[in-house]
């Protein structure tokens, strides 16, 4: 399984676009662009899941760089999540001073 980064996307990319994008190149298993939680609002990028791992690698070489209602995306393998020290305190990261 290869997990692959799309970022730059278009805010009105939707899930089965990039679905549809990746299809061409092999078989996908799982699409996600990544929204706001508050909004809904795309973030901008997503992540998309190949079983084959050379059709995976073709479709990064094929589609970086190329257009997607109207921006181009940037596509590569997608890198471990690190995990990030949460803010601690009761404040949750918020540094501004109380009126």
């Amino acid at each position: 399984m290869t997990n692959i980064y799309v970022g730059n996307l278009s805010y009105q990319v939707t899930e089965d676009d990039l679905r549809g994008a990746f299809t061409a190149f092999g078989q996908v298993s799982r699409v996600n662009v990544v929204k706001d939680r508050e909004t809904g609002r795309s973030k901008g990028f997503g992540f998309v899941e190949m079983d084959n791992a050379d059709e995976a690698k073709n479709a990064i070489e094929k589609l970086n760089n190329t257009d997607l209602k109207g921006r181009q995306m940037n596509v590569n393998e997608a890198r471990p999540r690190e995990d990030k020290p949460r803010p601690r305190g009761g404040d949750g990261g918020n540094r501004r001073p109380f009126r």
